[in-house]
């Protein structure tokens, strides 16, 4: 199932905040992936922050970018972040 991403916020840590086409409210932690090429190029806050949404996925300058099921499959829905102040 594809669900669009429809807006991400930048956290600290390498953390997104992101919410799904279908309202759901999910974190994500990047830092696993910023060990690997290509998400390695963005692993200094500035230019991470660069992120935003295009065609329903999460992207950076240089085409990088995450597919929209990863992220969902791989998050963690705020209720539970909040829930355990993570």
């Amino acid at each position: 199932m594809l669900i669009d991403v429809t807006s991400v916020c930048v956290r600290p840590e390498f953390q997104l905040d992101l919410e799904f086409e279908n309202g759901e409210q999910r974190r994500f932690d990047m830092r696993p992936l910023l060990l690997m090429k290509p998400w390695s190029r963005i692993a200094t806050p500035d230019l991470f922050e660069r992120v935003h949404i295009d065609y329903g996925t999460v992207v950076w300058p240089g085409e990088i970018d995450i597919a929209p099921e990863t992220l969902y499959d791989d998050s963690i829905p705020l209720t539970a972040v909040r829930r355990f102040n993570l």
